[in-house]
């Protein structure tokens, strides 16, 4: 798989904050950044980033600019053609999801329906 057909975009910030993060805790938590989504929040599903050491056999893995990706199947159905951002302004600082395939999204970003 090439960088091109990881199904989730990230950003320079993105990539850059996260390699950061992984700096900073040594990798304690785990080495990939695993992007997903869980069943939750106000809207249905709710979105998840964590450092993880395992990998399934049917995950989708890639490098993005030294950051290693990965994602499940099940998530990259409904995270297909998102990009992950990290925003910095006065109000508020984190990782943003723009999910072309949310119908619907709760109030502060944070979960979303499909």
């Amino acid at each position: 798989m090439t960088q091109t057909d990881f199904p989730i975009h990230l950003t320079e910030k993105a990539i850059e904050m996260a390699l950061l993060a992984l700096e900073e805790t040594k990798g304690e938590d785990g080495s990939h950044l695993r992007i997903s989504i869980r069943g939750g929040g106000c809207a249905g599903f709710k979105y998840a980033l964590n450092f993880v050491n395992d990998i399934d056999d049917d995950d989708i893995i890639a490098n993005k600019n030294g950051l290693s990706v990965v994602t499940d199947i099940f998530s990259a159905t409904h995270l297909g053609g998102s990009t992950v951002n990290y925003i910095e302004s006065l109000q508020e600082a984190g990782f943003k999801f723009e999910n072309p395939n949310a119908r619907r999204t709760c109030g502060c970003g944070s979960s979303f329906s499909a």
